[in-house]
C-alpha cells in the first residue's frame, strides 16, 4: 500500500494575468495570505520553505533566502528547487523528504514568477551560443523539432492536437483564475487555422507568457490531524528523471524522461495508468501533452493521435485533462506555471472544482517539465500521484 504519511492541506492561486508590472514578492505575499486564511494556520508555524526559481529574479542566487526574509519567515529548513517547469512537483517530494527527515514539520511551496517585470532567465554561467544553432528561436523551435520528427516517424493527425487544444480551452472557461482573454471557447477550426510561429508550431500550439503565482501547505498526516485540518491531499507516488539520454550521441528526441519517471511514480502508488482518475500534465506546447501520455504509458508509442481521438478528455469524461485549462488555454506565470496543474489537481481532490469539478475523483497524475536543449527532448521530467485524504 503507498504511504500517505504526507498531507497537502491547503492551496491558494492568484488570477493570471498579462503586463501587470506586479513584481514575483507581490504575488508570493498573496499567495501566503490565501494559503494562511484557508488553513488557518499562523505565518510563525511555518518552518520550512521551498521556492521555484522565477525567470525574473534569477539575478540572486539567494532567491529561497531574499524570498522568505520579504515574507517575514523565519524558518528551520529553506530551499530553492531550479529545475524548471518541474520544480513545483520536485520542491512538494523536497518538502516530504524533508519532513519526514525533521528537518522541518510545516512548508510553504511557493510559485511565484512576473514576466512582464525584467526577464534576467539567461544567466551568464549557461552560454546557449556554444550549443544552439544561429536562428533557433527558444521553444517554439525546438518543439517544432520534435513536432516534425514525431509527424516524420508516425504520422500526425493535427486534429488530436485541436482536440487537446479545445477541451482544455472549454475547461479555461470556468475557470475565474485563467487569463480573461483565454475564457472564451475556440474550435478546432480555429486551432488549425491560427498563425504559424516555428512551422509546424501555431499560435494556438503555445502558453501565453503571463504573471502570476500559486503555493501549496504540505506536513506530516499525523500533524495535520492533530491540527483538525478538514482536508488533506496526499502525495503517494513521485518520479523524477533530469537530462533523460544526455550521453547518448543519437537521442531519440521523441523519448521523454516520463518513460522512466511515470513507471517510478505509478509503482510507489500501487497503481497502474488505468487507475488514474484524472491527468493534470504539463502543458507549455500541446505536443508535449500527447508525448507524455505515450511515454507514461496511457497508449503506446505512436499511437497517440488515434488514443487522443478515442478518448473523452473533459472534466465529466474518461480521463478528465487539466481542467483548469492548463498553461495553454489559463495562462504560463513563468517558471511558476508547473504549479498551476499541481493546485488544480489538489483542488480537484479537495472538492473545489465548482462548474468543472470532476465526479467521485480520488487520485490525479500531475507531471512537469523542465528546460529543453537543442536536438534532445526536455531536461526534467516529474511525475506525481496525489489521492484525495
Amino acid at each position: 500500500m503507498a504511504k500517505k504519511d504526507i498531507a497537502i492541506v491547503g492551496y491558494a492561486e492568484t488570477k493570471i494575468d498579462v503586463n501587470t508590472r506586479r513584481s514575483p514578492f507581490d504575488f508570493a505575499g498573496e499567495v501566503l495570505d490565501g494559503l494562511l486564511a484557508q488553513t488557518g494556520l499562523e505565518k510563525d508555524a511555518i518552518d520550512g520553505f521551498a521556492v521555484c526559481s522565477a525567470m525574473s529574479a534569477m539575478s540572486t542566487p539567494f532567491w529561497s533566502i531574499v524570498v522568505s526574509d520579504y515574507l517575514g519567515m523565519e524558518l528551520d529548513w529553506c530551499q530553492q528547487v531550479d529545475i524548471g517547469g518541474s520544480s513545483p512537483l520536485g520542491a512538494v517530494a523536497r518538502a516530504a523528504s524533508a519532513i519526514r527527515d525533521g528537518q522541518c514539520e510545516i512548508v510553504f511551496v511557493l510559485g511565484a514568477d512576473s514576466q512582464s517585470t525584467q526577464n534576467l532567465s539567461n544567466p551568464r554561467g549557461w552560454q546557449p551560443e556554444f550549443q544552439n544553432p544561429v536562428g533557433l528561436m527558444g521553444p517554439p523551435g525546438a518543439f517544432g523539432f520534435i513536432t516534425n520528427r514525431y509527424d516524420g516517424v508516425y504520422g500526425l493527425d493535427y486534429r488530436a492536437l485541436a482536440k487537446i487544444a479545445v477541451t482544455q480551452r472549454e475547461h479555461a472557461v470556468m475557470n475565474d483564475n485563467a487569463y480573461e482573454k483565454f475564457r472564451k471557447p475556440i474550435t478546432e477550426q480555429d486551432y488549425l487555422d491560427s498563425r504559424m510561429i516555428s512551422d509546424p508550431i501555431r499560435l494556438l500550439d503555445c502558453v501565453m507568457p503571463c504573471d502570476g503565482g500559486n503555493g501549496v501547505i504540505v506536513m506530516s498526516t499525523e500533524r495535520a490531524k492533530s491540527l483538525g485540518m478538514a482536508k488533506m491531499v496526499h502525495p503517494i507516488g513521485f518520479g523524477e528523471r533530469d537530462n533523460h539520454g544526455v550521453n547518448d550521441p543519437d537521442t531519440d528526441i521523441l523519448e521523454t524522461g516520463h518513460c522512466a519517471a511515470g513507471p517510478k511514480a505509478l509503482t510507489q502508488a500501487g497503481m497502474t495508468v488505468n487507475d488514474v482518475h484524472m491527468f493534470q500534465p504539463y502543458d507549455d506546447f500541446i505536443i508535449a501533452v500527447m508525448l507524455q501520455m505515450e511515454n507514461i504509458g496511457f497508449c503506446k508509442r505512436g499511437e497517440g493521435c488515434a488514443y487522443v481521438m478515442d478518448t473523452d478528455f473533459s472534466h465529466t469524461g474518461d480521463l478528465p485533462l487539466n481542467t483548469s485549462g492548463g498553461q495553454i488555454s489559463a495562462g504560463q506565470a513563468g517558471l511558476a506555471g508547473g504549479g498551476t496543474n499541481l493546485v488544480e489537481a489538489v483542488r480537484q481532490l479537495m472538492g473545489d472544482g465548482g462548474a468543472r469539478q470532476v465526479k467521485d475523483a480520488s487520485n490525479a497524475m500531475v507531471t512537469g517539465i523542465g528546460a529543453i536543449p537543442y536536438l534532445r527532448n526536455w531536461s526534467a521530467s516529474t511525475v506525481m500521484i496525489l489521492e484525495a485524504g
